[in-house]
């Protein structure tokens, strides 16, 4: 068993059984305490469970939702990529956040940091406004009673939990969004960020329109690929997180066009 498929099996028990000890749950499948204690962290820091002494229980995060969507392959990466799109959110921000699984890391690391924990009960503007499209990260955050859910209407993607079509488009005509982190499928100098398909492609270039700052979130392969609908040119995204496996020469051509490059 990969730890991929190890993980993703402690989500199905924890999720049935609602609360859960080590022990159970190493003789269950058969290794090591120590690595389940592990795996419950790496879990925990996803918010995809909580910690208890000597076991986990079930969070909003943990229900609901395809498994293997949640505990999303090279999660290193995309952790590094979502810790530094959190830095750039302050208390009260408003954020639209558009539907992937680097996109679902920035959203976790947003409402993870200490500045969004709950305040003062007489407070009346929330501690931040989350704007989505996407079904997976609002199910998540909603159990924040601190942060304000707005999500769009439309039909559901199954593939990746967006919401699409005139009704998203129509909500996001109404907001005014602060910063948007936006993943991609492609992204590239002359074509700019990209999405397989255009209804999703159409709600993120609304997302993008509606947003003072922009910025793009995505892991190193995907300048490497190509994809059939236009979110935004290169011209008018204003900063692009990635890790260190980009080519230095289109780290060049980036910042050649105006565009801030992230690098973790």
């Amino acid at each position: 068993m990969s730890r991929q498929e190890r993980l993703s099996r402690i989500l199905e028990i924890v999720v049935e059984k609602g609360s859960v000890e080590v022990e159970d749950v190493a003789n269950s499948l058969k290794v090591s305490a120590a690595t389940i204690r592990r795996d419950f962290d790496s879990l925990a820091k996803k918010q995809l469970l909580s910690r208890t002494h000597g076991g986990a229980v079930a969070t909003g995060g943990s229900l609901g939702l395809p498994l293997t969507y949640k505990v999303a392959k090279e999660d290193e990466v995309k952790q590094r990529i979502a810790e530094a799109a959190a830095e750039m959110v302050s208390r009260h921000d408003i954020i639209g956040i558009n539907g992937g699984t680097t996109t679902t890391a920035v959203a976790r690391a947003i409402v993870a940091r200490s500045e969004f924990a709950p305040g003062d009960p007489s407070e009346l503007q929330p501690a931040l406004t989350v704007v989505t499209n996407a079904v997976n990260i609002a199910a998540e955050l909603t159990v924040r009673h601190q942060i304000k859910i707005v999500v769009t209407g439309g039909v559901a993607r199954p593939q990746s939990y967006e919401l699409t079509g005139p009704f998203a488009e129509e909500v996001l005509k109404e907001v005014n969004i602060d910063i948007a982190f936006l993943g991609v499928e492609a992204i590239d100098s002359v074509i700019g960020a990209a999405a397989r398909h255009e209804d999703e492609a159409r709600v993120n270039r609304q997302i993008a329109a509606r947003a003072r700052k922009i910025v793009v979130v995505t892991d190193s392969s995907k300048f490497a690929k190509s994809a059939f609908a236009s979110i935004r040119p290169i011209s008018e995204i204003d900063v692009l997180i990635t890790d260190d496996g980009i080519d230095p020469k289109i780290v060049k051509d980036f910042r050649a066009l105006g565009v801030e490059i992230v690098i973790v």
